[in-house]
């Protein structure tokens, strides 16, 4: 049963709390937004681990993921859960205002989509005519590699199998799914640039991994989880350093990756542009799949934010709408009871498939008229109307982030 939050000294109308038989509450800044029922039992699942700290916080964007769901904070002491953190290591955003205005912009937009396609190789990973990763990475790439070499060097000499992912290839490259590039205007009509990708293939790869390597630790205790893809390391165990030294240098690649794209991106356009322009007037780069130590309520705690961005007071994040919607570039109001964090999107409504199974090519047209984009079968699982209504979402955690730009898109590059 939910009710409102009056306690740790919470006057909130926002919150709503979920009280949890044998685990701990659930604080929801979900008003006005759906949540599904198999979400909210992972959620109950979540709160019954044993060392899970003060409570779960919800964000409006949450939705079904694997284990946990996307768009909680899971605060814990002593543990760690490597499939809460999830295969997207790093998973994140950044944004870069520049010295344009949307009168720079040339009048047909697709030779700026076709420009930032052509610098970021996007899509899947597959032979000879690969678009996905590079074919001889350029020394953008190389010098963001320098910095990650020595790092992977450490964790493939206990881990001999990720030598095998594509991770030099893979950096600087944006993957598929709902990672995307944009090109934005924002509220004065100033031009963004923004983009969304993590750790690629080498992390997937790590993840995977460890995930595997916690169930198999927990092999005799498992049938007693709520859900094996809970089975976590306790720390002291033999795996909890290594996956916390693992987890913490794809989020680096992921950081890197974002920088690498954003630099490309922004040399690709000036190849279109010709006007001379800055593009780090305001700059922002946040992950928003992770795990990190924090303090919160006088305690040291692990924070997994598994799709959930930092929202400390001050801090700068990314909310992004759906391909066909508005986006935001927020300021952290540092609330406690949500682990100062914020959600990470709009968050789906519906699976992929199911959105391929309803919706059609005139559909995804119909709906990014204003984009330019691509507008074929192979994206309708990201039309806009497979995600929560982002004004929705953003009314629901007006107690966690303060609106300082919205954005529209005019270009809009998937994998």
């Amino acid at each position: 049963m939910e009710q409102q939050d009056e306690r740790e000294g919470s006057a909130s109308k926002d919150v709503q709390i979920l009280e949890v038989a044998n685990g701990k509450p659930i604080k929801m800044w979900t008003r006005g937004v759906p949540v599904e029922d198999e979400a909210r039992q992972q959620l109950i699942n979540t709160a019954q681990m044993p060392f899970i700290y003060k409570h779960l916080a919800v964000m409006p964007d949450v939705h079904l993921g694997k284990g946990s769901t996307i768009g909680s904070v899971i605060p814990t002491l002593g543990a760690i859960i490597p499939a809460a953190v999830g295969v997207d290591i790093g998973c994140g955003m950044m944004a870069a205002r520049t010295t344009l205005s949307a009168r720079d912009l040339p009048d047909n937009l697709h030779g700026l989509r076709t420009a930032i396609e052509r610098a970021v190789p996007h899509g899947r990973t597959h032979g000879a005519r690969d678009r996905g990763s590079w074919q001889t990475p350029p020394e953008s790439v190389d010098q963001a590699w320098s910095g990650l070499v020595a790092g992977f060097k450490v964790l493939t000499d206990k881990y001999p199998r990720l030598q095998k992912t594509n991770n030099h290839k893979h950096l600087g490259t944006l993957g598929t799914g709902n990672h995307f590039i944009e090109v934005c205007l924002d509220q004065r009509d100033r031009v963004w640039f923004m983009l969304h990708s993590g750790s690629r293939g080498v992390g997937n790869a790590i993840g995977s991994h460890f995930i595997e390597l916690a169930q198999k630790d927990m092999r005799e205790h498992i049938a007693n989880l709520p859900d094996r893809d809970l089975a976590y390391f306790s720390e002291g165990s033999p795996h909890f350093d290594d996956y916390v030294e693992a987890v913490g240098w794809a989020q680096d690649f992921a950081r890197r990756n974002r920088a690498v794209m954003m630099h490309n991106v922004i040399q690709s356009v000036r190849g279109v542009i010709e006007k001379p322009f800055e593009a780090d007037v305001e700059a922002v780069n946040c992950h928003h799949n992770y795990v990190q130590r924090e303090t919160h309520f006088g305690a040291e705690v692990l924070v997994t934010r598994k799709g959930a961005v930092s929202a400390k007071k001050g801090e700068m994040g990314i909310i992004p709408g759906s391909m066909g919607a508005k986006s935001y570039i927020v300021r952290g109001l540092g609330n406690e009871d949500a682990f100062c964090s914020c959600s990470h999107g709009a968050g789906r409504t519906m699976s992929r498939n199911e959105a391929k199974r309803r919706f059609t090519i005139e559909d995804q047209k119909q709906a990014t008229a204003h984009v330019e984009c691509r507008k074929d079968a192979e994206v309708i699982d990201e039309i806009p109307m497979a995600y929560k209504d982002i004004d929705a979402v953003m009314e629901a955690q007006r107690e966690l982030v303060e609106v300082v730009h919205t954005l529209r898109q005019v270009v809009c590059v998937k994998g």
